[in-house]
This record gives structure tokens, sequence and C-alpha cells, in this order.
């Protein structure tokens, strides 16, 4: 479309302006219109030519991009790239940097996200708490490449009511994350395998709309930028390594070269196969800092417990032990912890999945001065761990 145009979306006019930028560059826009100043610019008979359609649809696509779907316009816009053959060294070095060794992974999730936008794929989170990393480097490559498809969030945008700037986007970019309560990843994750989503905008009724949205995330802290349970496998997460040397023009440089890694993408074979709703095996996202953030986010009762029937396993070389509530809640009690036997119970049961069905004699060990292991005869409805599942909470 050219600027000066004018469309009728429905019932709405809205002129097509192109927006100038301090780079230099314009976007394009449409502007909401009126029929009265479009009799003023140009006299109630001479109106210019007015194409109309019947509404908006949001069809994502990179590849046959289209901008009309018989009598709908399409809201989502094309890549303002065309692919052609060449090298790519700067992007090539900057993405080995970003992924390391899962370098292979990393050009699959932008292979899919170029090629397949409609495809689920996992949450990505880079992480360092050093500063010059190229994690906001990272979000502003992707934003070069998907244009107006890609829009940056902050904290506070998950939390509000109205989503209408963001919820029909590829991508939606975070900088500086923190959202440290459970109700803010259950909605992150919850929408990174939605289907569809109801959009709101201020003064409008909500209306559903198909949902593709991805999230790339980016936080200086480690330990707890989101809280992510140890049973989730939405998230990918990266720790990255301070820049070596730092490039000035870098962003510049990888901007000449996007038509070349775009034609790179477009005949690459993927290295993964689909193996899950967001493609990915979920062992494959299972990395160092994601272990990292799940274990901080244990609760440390918990963490306690395990460790010390771990420790009864390693030192009996066994791989399961039997205990009731209360015999754990002597040791944390020893341990300085003063819990209610209701909580052990709950962790036992609802976070470790076990039952109490067996009922006789068993031996609960302490753990002595020097590390000896003594028996102790006990009888009750006991329960069974095995180290299995205590090496998934330790990690």
């Amino acid at each position: 479309m050219n600027s000066g145009k004018y469309i009728r979306v429905g019932t709405s006019l809205y002129k097509i302006v192109q927006r100038p930028l301090i780079s230099g560059d314009y976007i394009e826009e449409k502007i909401p219109w009126s029929y009265e100043t479009l009799r003023q610019d140009f006299g109630k008979n001479n109106l210019p030519n007015i194409e109309k359609y019947d509404g908006f649809c949001i069809i994502p696509d990179h590849v046959h991009y289209r901008q009309v779907h018989g009598t709908y316009l399409n809201q989502y816009e094309p890549v303002n790239y065309v692919p052609c053959p060449g090298d790519f060294p700067h992007i090539r070095h900057f993405l080995n940097h970003i992924f390391g060794e899962q370098i292979e992974t990393g050009l699959d999730y932008l292979q899919i996200l170029y090629t397949r936008p409609a495809q689920m794929l996992p949450i990505l989170l880079l992480v360092s708490n050093e500063r010059n990393t190229g994690k906001t480097t990272f979000l502003r490559f992707l934003k070069m490449i998907f244009g107006k498809n890609a829009t940056f969030n902050t904290n506070e945008d998950f939390r509000s009511q109205f989503n209408a700037d963001w919820a029909n986007r590829l991508l939606v970019l975070v900088d500086e994350l923190l959202l440290n309560k459970m109700e803010d990843t259950e909605k992150i994750k919850n929408l990174s395998t939605a289907g569809d989503y109801k959009i709101e905008a201020k003064g409008k009724d909500r209306r559903e709309i198909e949902f593709f949205a991805k999230f790339v995330l980016c936080s200086n802290n480690e330990r707890n930028p989101i809280i992510i349970p140890r049973e989730e496998v939405r998230f990918w997460v990266r720790k990255i390594n301070r820049v070596e040397k730092d490039n000035i023009r870098l962003r510049e440089l990888m901007a000449k070269e996007i038509p070349h890694f775009l034609h790179f993408l477009l005949h690459r074979k993927l290295a993964a196969k689909n193996e899950s709703r967001m493609w990915f095996n979920p062992s494959v996202l299972e990395t160092p800092a994601l272990q990292k953030i799940k274990k901080y986010n244990t609760n440390k009762l918990e963490m306690e417990m395990a460790t010390y029937c771990h420790d009864v396993m390693e030192g009996l070389q066994k791989d399961k032990m039997r205990c009731c509530p209360k015999d754990l809640l002597e040791v944390l009690r020893e341990c300085g912890f003063r819990p209610d036997i209701t909580v052990i119970r709950n962790i036992l049961k609802d976070n470790w999945g076990l039952t109490s069905e067996k009922n006789g004699e068993y031996n609960f060990y302490h753990i002595g001065i020097d590390g000896e292991l003594v028996p102790v005869k006990r009888k009750g409805r006991y329960m069974e761990v095995a180290i299995t599942d205590l090496n998934k909470i330790l990690l």
C-alpha cells in the first residue's frame, strides 16, 4: 500500500501513512480517518478511490505472505527483507555466542519462527548477572527481522487487563524480566500453549483471537527472574557470558546480513524432529541455568528432607528407603526447623507423590555425628522414597 492511500475496513476509514523513524527509515501505519476530513481535503465531488474490506484478520506468514485474504485485510505485517544467497559472518558469530553448545537448537528455533510462525515454541529466557552480554542485542536482532510483528513489553504489561497492543504479535520481547509471583508464571505458561486468547483494548469489548505469540525474555537475575516449578517443561533458559570484544557497529552489520541469513533458514534442514507440542524434546531444554532457577524455587524444607533421604540412601548404597512423616519431623527439628507435621505429610504426598498404604515394621536411619547410619526400629504406615525421585528435586 502507498502512503496517502485510503481504505475502509468494515465501517471505519483509515489513511495509510509512512511514519519517519530516527534511523531515517519509514514505517507504514494505518491512521483512523474521517469522511468529513476527506471531503475537506479533496472536495465532496472529487473523493479518492477507497479500497473496501469486510474486516481485519491475522494470518502469520513470512514465506508466502498475503495482504488480503478473501474480503479481509491481513493485520500481520510482512518481513521487510527479501532472502538472497550470501554469507552472514557477524550474525553467525553472534548466535554462536548466544546459543553456545546449543547452536543447532538455536538455529532450529529461529528457522521455525521464520518458516512456521504458528508453531508453538518454548519460552526462551536469557539470563546473566553480568553486563554487556548481548541479551538486549538479541532482542533487537529479532525486532529487526520481524519488525512490527515483534513488540517490547514490560513486567507490568503482563499484569494489565489491556493486551490489544501485544496479543496479536509473533514475538513478545521482555528486557529486565522480574516476575516473582506464581500467577505471573502461570499466565506466561498458559499463553505459550494457548490456541485462543481474549484480546481487550480500552473502551472496546473483549473478543477472541487465535493466539500464536512466542515469548523471549531477558534478565540480570540468574536465580529467580521468574518462578519455574521443577516439573515445568515449557522454559528454555540459557546463561549468556560476557562479550569478549564489544563491536559498536554490530547491529548495523547484522542488519545488512539478514537477507542472507533468511535465505539460509529457508534452505536449512531442521536438526530436531517435532517431538512435543513445543516442537523440541523437553530433555533438550534442560540446561544448568534452568536447573538453577528450579532449585532456587524449591521449598527449603523440602530440600532439607530430600537431602537427608538422599544421604541415607547413598550411605546404605540402596535406591529406596522407608519412613513416616513423624520420622522426618524429628530430623528436621534436630536441624533447627520448626515444621508442622501436616506440611511434611503434604510434601511427601502432593510433591513427591508417595502413599502410605503399607503397614508394618521398618528401619529408619539417623545420621550420626561422624556420618554413621544408626538404624531405629519403627512400626507404622510407612512410605517408600526412591532415589530417582530425589534426584529430580536435588537436580
